[in-house]
């Protein structure tokens, strides 16, 4: 899986200018709301949990170009939870 710093930032330009405040504000939204869902994965009571967990964070990653994120939350989406799956999406999400 390819990474690119800088698709979250090129999504964001595209959605709204060369704003650079807001972008940066928009920004940091999504890395909330991608901790959000990350610990709603780490909370995840079952696999079912586990599963509408890791689809929120599918979406959301796509919504804002962080393929990366997007093809691991995809993964975990398709399979039962796993400690290996969570360290990998952390790494995602700390690289962001």
């Amino acid at each position: 899986m390819a990474y690119d710093p800088g698709a979250i930032d090129a999504t964001l330009a595209a959605a709204v200018g060369d704003e650079p405040a807001l972008i940066a504000e928009l920004r940091l939204a999504f890395l909330e709301s991608a901790h959000r869902a990350f610990a709603a994965l780490e909370a995840a009571h079952d696999d079912e949990a586990w599963r509408v967990a890791a689809s929120r964070l599918k979406g959301l990653a796509a919504s804002f170009g962080a393929v990366r994120l997007m093809a691991l939350a995809g993964l975990a989406s398709e399979a039962p939870s796993s400690p290996d799956m969570l360290r990998k999406i952390a790494r995602a999400i700390d690289r962001l």
